[in-house]
């Protein structure tokens, strides 16, 4: 089990419960790690071991992300159990959000054949990777997390509602783009369009539940692809409003396309990949390795 070494006190006592629950089945080893270089060492010496996620959605992208790296992410099956405050991947695939009752799947569920979305440069993405207003929503939203998680009791708290108002604060002041979106070589965006957002999805939420890319299977060969055009005031902020409950496919000027090569050209933008922003690029291609690993879900 891989877990972060600067978990708090309530992360603690949901990684007992997990644990209590865990060695039930099996031996567990606990490797608490702070950076990369450490991840990376403990990873070196899994083996043929289940290598269990203890965290949200960016240590899920770590481990990936390092099992890639070092060529051992096809052979290594993933267990998760979600102690972020987002938590997205592991909602897409309906995962129990309670530690214990995770640790129950890890134990006792199916195996899943899950892919993977690889940059131009072999960076991954395992969720939800956007740019434009999303990656701007992205950072706000996650400041936003960050201030109304602690109104509430442990999960049960306001940080899902971080994103959708950094939505929001975005639509009012957004960042415009000027891209070619490209789609398994389809044109779905052109340079003569103000282009509010794009995001391409293996999973369907981000910010902690906010569907983004509703539709979209992580086991299904390809990505979705949501291109958001908004341009009059009224409009972004129509949008915006929509992305809590799920409706904004229905908005005017959006379009989800599907397929499993994603390229990205024009006006400098930022990416948000998993949580985390990088950037600005004037060229961005996204592809999907089928099937690139397992991981364990619900039976």
């Amino acid at each position: 089990m891989i877990t972060n070494s600067d978990a708090g006190t309530a992360d603690q006592e949901a990684l007992d419960a997990a644990l209590a629950v865990l060695r039930e089945h099996a031996t567990v080893e606990v490797a608490a790690t702070s950076s990369p270089d450490e991840l990376d060492d403990v990873l070196g010496g899994v083996g043929d071991r289940t290598v269990v996620v203890a965290g949200g959605d960016g240590s899920i992208h770590a481990v990936v992300a390092a099992l890639h790296r070092r060529g051992a992410l096809s052979g290594t099956t993933v267990g998760l159990v979600p102690l972020g405050t987002g938590n997205d991947f592991a909602r897409t695939l309906g995962l129990p959000l309670d530690a214990a009752e995770a640790a129950g799947v890890v134990a006792t569920g199916r195996e899943r054949r899950i892919d993977l979305v690889v940059d131009d440069q072999d960076e991954i993405t395992v969720n939800s990777v956007h740019l434009g207003a999303g990656a701007e929503a992205g950072a706000k939203g996650a400041r936003w997390k960050e201030r109304l998680g602690s109104v509430g009791v442990g999960k049960v708290n306001l940080g899902r509602l971080g994103y959708p108002i950094g939505a929001v604060q975005t639509a009012l002041n957004p960042p415009t783009l000027r891209v070619r979106v490209e789609v398994d070589g389809e044109v779905v965006a052109d340079l003569d369009e103000k282009v509010l957002m794009v995001a391409v999805g293996n999973g369907a939420s981000v910010g902690g539940g906010t569907e983004l890319t509703p539709d979209a299977d992580p086991g299904d060969g390809e990505v979705d692809v949501l291109v958001a055009t908004p341009v009059g005031t009224l409009s972004r902020l129509g949008y915006a409003l929509r992305l809590p409950f799920g409706r904004h496919g229905e908005h005017a000027d959006v379009r989800i396309v599907r397929g499993s090569t994603v390229r990205v050209t024009g006006t400098p933008f930022d990416c948000n990949s998993d949580g985390e922003i990088d950037g600005p690029f004037r060229e961005r291609t996204w592809r999907v390795l089928p099937a690139a690993y397992t991981m364990l879900v619900p039976a």
